[in-house]
């Protein structure tokens, strides 16, 4: 798993001179794009995978975000049991390239899902009420974001714990002190706070799984990199959509670093008044 970094500002003060050199370089391949037929022709076929590349990052991120929370509140539990399975959770799956993640939920996690639940309602189809559910029911997409969800949310879930941690104790006490339960505690008192320590890297993995949103074409999902790789195999230019794939990627991904370390710098700015 690659980490995206939020484009830092210089602390001498320098101007940010690197983003003026992206942004000539990518007006000028906007241009190229514009007058060259060719190229034209490869960013409109490239260009077809952005939506499913912005959906399978926008819900693998938010399933990740809810899971890796859950797992993180189970790490801080009072149990003793829960503890050691959410630590055990992370540690195993931080442990798995999210490409073998990828392979394994697709070709071993899906047919023994499916398996699963011919089993459950086995009754059911026995009475001709329900229909045996295939694998192939099982979109490629999905299995897809479930990788990423995973592999993504022991990563997350450390990110929240160290958040959560940070809150002083006092607080805490304070807000037990008034009465509050500890669903209040967290929802009113410990989150609001540890959400300033929480986006910076957690706007770092959003950023990331843009990036590794990418691997997804190894099922063959319809997204920016795999329109590339289909175009490319038929025209033998690969020069020329390789190039428009690594434009579409870095213009996506330095333009989200942008918006998001703006937020950042407005969140921070808001809590000092």
């Amino acid at each position: 798993m690659a980490f995206q970094t939020l484009p830092q500002g210089d602390p001498k003060g320098d101007r940010p001179w690197w983003l003026v050199a992206f942004v000539v370089l990518a007006v000028a391949l906007g241009l190229v794009i514009f007058v060259s037929e060719l190229y034209a022709q490869v960013f409109n076929t490239v260009v077809k995978g952005l939506g499913v590349t912005v959906f399978v990052t926008l819900v693998g991120f938010l399933l990740a975000a809810a899971l890796g929370l859950l797992v993180a509140l189970l790490g801080m539990s009072d149990s003793r049991i829960l503890r050691q399975m959410a630590r055990f959770y992370v540690e195993v799956v931080r442990g798995i390239p999210i490409l073998v993640l990828l392979f394994y939920v697709a070709f071993v996690g899906a047919p023994a899902f499916v398996a699963a639940f011919n089993l459950l309602v086995s009754p059911l189809i026995n009475a001709g009420l329900v229909e045996p559910m295939v694998v192939r029911d099982f979109s490629l997409m999905w299995r897809a974001i479930i990788a990423l969800m995973i592999g993504y949310s022991a990563f997350i879930a450390e990110i929240f714990r160290a958040g959560i941690q940070s809150i002083d104790k006092g607080q805490i006490e304070a807000a037990k002190a008034l009465g509050l339960s500890r669903s209040q505690r967290f929802r009113l008192v410990v989150f609001p706070q540890a959400i300033r320590v929480i986006f910076p890297p957690l706007s770092n993995d959003f950023v990331a799984m843009v990036k590794d949103s990418s691997l997804v074409s190894v099922l063959g999902v319809a997204d920016i990199t795999q329109m590339g790789k289909v175009y490319a195999s038929g025209s033998f230019r690969f020069f020329e959509t390789y190039s428009i794939v690594a434009y579409v990627y870095l213009v996506l991904t330095i333009g989200l670093s942008i918006v998001l370390r703006d937020f950042e710098k407005r969140m921070r700015n808001r809590t000092k008044h």
